[in-house]
């Protein structure tokens, strides 16, 4: 016991880096940021530790040290970083590339017949169908209306 009780005291800045890479570590199993800003002054008790003067950094003023820290860092992220707990909202056309090409322009290549053919957007060449079955010839514009599979719904684009 007297040994486990000599390996904590005197606290040292070890100490509080090794609290603090523990509550970070289950920060990021949790995900909720309170335990990130308890971490933070964790880390901050360690430098205040390793570079305080003498007399100051004894284990009271350490602990003391990291209580201020700790509540004053969950308010301020309570507070003014409250934004960090909010879910951001997935980007509509994120993880679906055919809906990136709606309302594009695309050029025919190859002339449509019964309504179908290809285009090229950007530089990528597409199998075609027209919305409307009309049968645009090569060089026209036309514009992504929609997609299938793989291919794409396009309309005449109008001049």
């Amino acid at each position: 016991m007297d040994a486990l009780i000599d390996l904590i005291w005197p606290l040292s800045a070890w100490h509080w880096l090794v609290l603090a890479l523990v509550l970070l570590a289950i920060e990021t199993m949790l995900g909720t940021f309170d335990l990130l800003w308890v971490s933070i002054a964790a880390g901050a008790t360690a430098v205040f530790s390793a570079f305080a003067i003498i007399g100051s950094h004894s284990w009271q003023g350490q602990f003391l040290f990291f209580a201020v820290a700790a509540v004053g860092l969950v308010v301020l992220g309570r507070t003014v970083f409250a934004d960090m707990r909010k879910k951001v909202a997935e980007h509509p056309t994120l993880n679906r590339l055919m809906s990136r090409t709606l309302g594009q322009r695309a050029t025919v290549i190859a002339a449509f017949a019964n309504g179908q053919g290809r285009v090229r957007l950007g530089d990528t060449e597409w199998p075609a169908e027209t919305t409307d079955g009309s049968n645009p010839d090569t060089g026209a514009s036309v514009i992504v209306d929609g997609t299938e599979g793989n291919g794409l719904k396009v309309k005449p684009a109008s001049a």
